[in-house]
This record gives C-alpha cells, sequence and structure tokens, in this order.
C-alpha cells in the first residue's frame, strides 16, 4: 500500500491518492482532475472512492467531477447540504478500499461536519490519517471560514478533535493534512513537510495547550483570508461545473486597448521588474508565482471579464490553471509575445524599481511617502518608521488615504507589492516599487515608531 501526494503549492494544499493492488482512493481532490487521472494511469490502478473532508473554502472540488469521470462512489461528510447525488459518511462507517480501509473520524473544528479518514492496513493497524483541516503540522485548520457567531464554539471543537486524533491513533500514524502548506485555511504556516501523531502530541497547539489557552490564542492570532472564499462554499455545494483547461482566444493589440479602455480586467503574468520597465496602461501586474492565484481571486471583481498578457502561450496555459482552481472560468483571451508588439500605437506605461538601501537615501524627502501594503498584523509587529499601512486587499478602496506624494511601496518580499504599484500606476500615481526582502530594511535601521 502507499500513499501518493499531489502537491497544489500554490495554494498551499494537497490532495492524496491511496492505492494497492489494482484499486486507488482518492481523499480531497483538486478541480484540475486531469492531474490525478494521469497518475492513476501511470500507476495501472483504478478509482475506486473519491472522499472529501469538508466542504471547501479555499478551492473548487474535483470530487463531483473525478468521481464520475472514473465512475467512483462519491463519499462527503454528512450534514452539508450538497445539490447532487453522493454517498453521506458518518463517524465510524468504513470505506473498503480492498486491501485497505479508511475509518470516518467526525473531526468538526474547520467546519461542523468535517470528518478525518483513518487508514488501516490489511491486518486492521493505524497507518495513516486524512486530517483535512483539523489536526494539521504544528498547528489546526481556521475556525472562523463559518462566521464569527461560530467561530468560538469551532475552535473549541476543533481543540477536541486534534486530541481525539491523538488519543485515538498510535503515535507512528502518519499525519496527511489538506490544508497547511500555505493555505489561508490554516491559523499558522506549516514549518514541516511530513509528521506523525506522536511528534504532533509534542508540537500541536491542540495538544501541548489547555483549552482556554488554545482557543484564546488562536482567536487573536486569526488573520484576514481572501474575499474569493465567499464563493468556494457556493461552486462545492452546488457541484462545480466540468474544468475546461483549453487554450483561450488569442486578442490582438487594438482589443487590448478597448478592453483596458472599458474597465475590463487585463491581466499582464510577467516578472514584477519586467511590468515595471514595460506595460501597457492601465493593465493589472500580477507575476505568475505561488502567490498569483490568492492574489488575483483576493483582489478580482468576481465575474468581470478577465484576458491574460503572457511571455507565450504555456504561461497563460498555466495561469487558467490556476484560476479555474478558484472558479474563475471567465478567463475571455490571452495575448503573448514582446510586450512591444502587443502596444499597437500606444506607448508603455512603466515606473522605478528600488531596494530599501535606496529608500534609506531618499526617505527623508519631503514628497517621499512609504506604503506597507502587509497586514495589519505584519504591520503590528514591525515597520518602517515612515510607513502608512494598507493592506493590499485594501488598497483599491483606500487610496483616497494616500498623500499626494512619491508613493514608495513594500511588502513583506516584494510580490504584494508589485501588485499594489500597478493598481497606483493604473490609477495615475506616482510609484515606486520597493522590489526587496523586509528584512533589510530591518537591517538597515529604517523600522521604527511613526
Amino acid at each position: 500500500m502507499r500513499v501518493e501526494i499531489i502537491e497544489t503549492s500554490s495554494l498551499g494544499d494537497r490532495s492524496y491518492v491511496v492505492f494497492d493492488g489494482g484499486t486507488a482512493v482518492v481523499i480531497d481532490p483538486q478541480r484540475d482532475i486531469d492531474r490525478i487521472i494521469g497518475r492513476v494511469g501511470e500507476l495501472g490502478v483504478r478509482i475506486t472512492h473519491v472522499l472529501e473532508t469538508h466542504l471547501h473554502n479555499d478551492y473548487v472540488t474535483g470530487g463531483f467531477e473525478l468521481s464520475r469521470a472514473a465512475g467512483a462512489e462519491y463519499v462527503v461528510p454528512a450534514g452539508d447540504e450538497i445539490g447532487y447525488a453522493a454517498r453521506r459518511i458518518t463517524d465510524g462507517e468504513v470505506i473498503d478500499g480492498g486491501t485497505f480501509t479508511l475509518r470516518a473520524i467526525h473531526t468538526p473544528g474547520h467546519t461542523r461536519e468535517h470528518i478525518s479518514y483513518a487508514l488501516d492496513d490489511v491486518s486492521g493497524t493505524p497507518v495513516g490519517v486524512f486530517t483535512g483541516g483539523s489536526m494539521l503540522y504544528d498547528s489546526t485548520g481556521r475556525t472562523d471560514l463559518l462566521g464569527d457567531d461560530s467561530t468560538r464554539e469551532l475552535t473549541a471543537a476543533q481543540y477536541h478533535s486534534v486530541r481525539r486524533l491523538a488519543d485515538e491513533l498510535p503515535a507512528d500514524t502518519e499525519v496527511y493534512p489538506t490544508h497547511g502548506f500555505g493555505s489561508f485555511c490554516a491559523a499558522s504556516a506549516a514549518g514541516r513537510d511530513s509528521s506523525t501523531v506522536g511528534e504532533q502530541r509534542d508540537t500541536n497547539p491542540a495538544l501541548t495547550q489547555d483549552e482556554k489557552r488554545f482557543v484564546d490564542e488562536l482567536l487573536d492570532n486569526l488573520s484576514a483570508y481572501p474575499a474569493y472564499y465567499e464563493h468556494m462554499g457556493v461552486i462545492n455545494r452546488n457541484g462545480p461545473a466540468a474544468v475546461d483547461l483549453s487554450t483561450p482566444a488569442p486578442v490582438d493589440p487594438a482589443e487590448l486597448r478597448r478592453r483596458i479602455e472599458a474597465g475590463e480586467w487585463v491581466v499582464d503574468l510577467r516578472k514584477r521588474t519586467a511590468f515595471a520597465s514595460g506595460h501597457l496602461g492601465g493593465s493589472y501586474g500580477f507575476e505568475l508565482s505561488d502567490s498569483f492565484v490568492t492574489y488575483l481571486g483576493w483582489l478580482y471583481a468576481w465575474g468581470a471579464p478577465l484576458t491574460l498578457i503572457g511571455e507565450d502561450s504555456a504561461q497563460i496555459a498555466t495561469a487558467k490553471r490556476e484560476l479555474v482552481r478558484i472558479g474563475i472560468d471567465g478567463v475571455q483571451g490571452g495575448a503573448s509575445g514582446d510586450i512591444e508588439t502587443l502596444t499597437g500605437e500606444t506607448p508603455l506605461s512603466s515606473f522605478r524599481v528600488a531596494d530599501f538601501a535606496t529608500l534609506a537615501a531618499e526617505i527623508e524627502r519631503d514628497d517621499v511617502a512609504v506604503l506597507d501594503v502587509r497586514r495589519n498584523d505584519e504591520f503590528e509587529q514591525s515597520h518602517v518608521s515612515k510607513a502608512i499601512n494598507i493592506a493590499v486587499h485594501e488598497l483599491a478602496e483606500r487610496q483616497d488615504e494616500l498623500p499626494t506624494a512619491e508613493i514608495w511601496v513594500h511588502c513583506a518580499s516584494g510580490y504584494r507589492a508589485s501588485v499594489a504599484a500597478s493598481i497606483l500606476d493604473r490609477c495615475g500615481r506616482a510609484v515606486v516599487l520597493i522590489d526587496d526582502a523586509y528584512a533589510t530594511a530591518e537591517e538597515l535601521g529604517l523600522t521604527g515608531q511613526n
């Protein structure tokens, strides 16, 4: 028996394929199911069951479509209101995988209906547990996705759920969480790539703290999560449409300009420094990286027409794959190649790129304003002494709070700052992108109290 991990690093999630002999069970698949179908084909096994640990809030599930494509039984936790047929599993029920079984353990907290699945080998010995958003590596799933009214109740439930897993499973049981590798569904970031129940007994806050301290600290440290989460539950509850990974239609320079002038979302995927050096005025800069889909999904006006600009067709195809994972299906075209060939007769726009050392040399100028687009909790821990804090996901609605000065914008590493710089540039503001690590600002002595 083996467990294959299917990584979706851009969303901080993992899906799993458990197989032995000629059969396989899939847990928490992402929407682009071709990755799983391809891997299962390579392994020469047949999918008999597709399992969900919970109704997901950070991505569109592929379970609905995969179960139908593979002729497999679709298994979801009982209690979730869904608009399609599926087996509704409850605590203690068992999925028969042939030479292995998966036992449902009700672990509420991340959601009320959340189920973990204990993996038992042919002898009935637990060898792994698929924990979804309950027990993560040195953390737990966040508990505030169902609204403020239920957050404290679910946080207490999460504490007891993680303790139940630790009590019922042997120390050497491998832990296989869905979230926790950068996902905003985790209460905090993971610091390791694998773990066991025994290790978690020594490091997980739900197992090392008393209930009151765990609940209070988790609630105190919950940060904002992407706005697109509000759409995921609705899509997953109703049953997602079949995924479309086809190549977006090509868009010529005149049509690109028309779409920009019409206020549509035209998104440039090239590296942030390339965007700063030259881009179509009015376009947004979202460098295609592991941060791309989270922040585009967070800032995007849901349902707005969307066009992509990339270095080549492969970059556009990758971006489209990332977007369909969070239910953005409306990519209406793409344009690729040298940016100069896409401008038509319109001159390119540009803005300056600098580092913190350059800021240190110019920060005392009267016409310099520093904008920190990190989250408020990051800003409170440490910040540049002259900085104004407006989180990147709030910037579009709070630009009038900025002074009429040259805006030097930074974040922790440069990615969020580059998005913010493109927003400000799009609105005609004079902007400088600080493409540098925040630790450099601390080393240079730029941090302090305003």
